[in-house]
């Protein structure tokens, strides 16, 4: 099995804890990782994580929407 090519996020400094996306993985999906638990993959269909992104800006987990 091909490893993912990881992506770092932008808003990642040097020495944090930094999120991570691959695309292409089992699928076809995303997978996502933070660099403090390399271990642990969440892995999403583009329409499933497209959707979640959605919600969460518009506040609709938090209470604010």
């Amino acid at each position: 099995m091909t490893r993912p090519n990881w992506t770092r996020s932008s808003f990642c400094s040097e020495g944090e804890a930094c999120l991570h996306v691959a695309v292409g993985g089992p699928g076809g999906g995303i997978s996502l990782m933070e660099s403090d638990a390399p271990d642990v993959i969440l892995r999403a269909a583009p329409q499933g994580l497209r959707h979640l992104i959605a919600q969460v800006k518009a506040g609709e987990l938090d209470g604010r929407g």
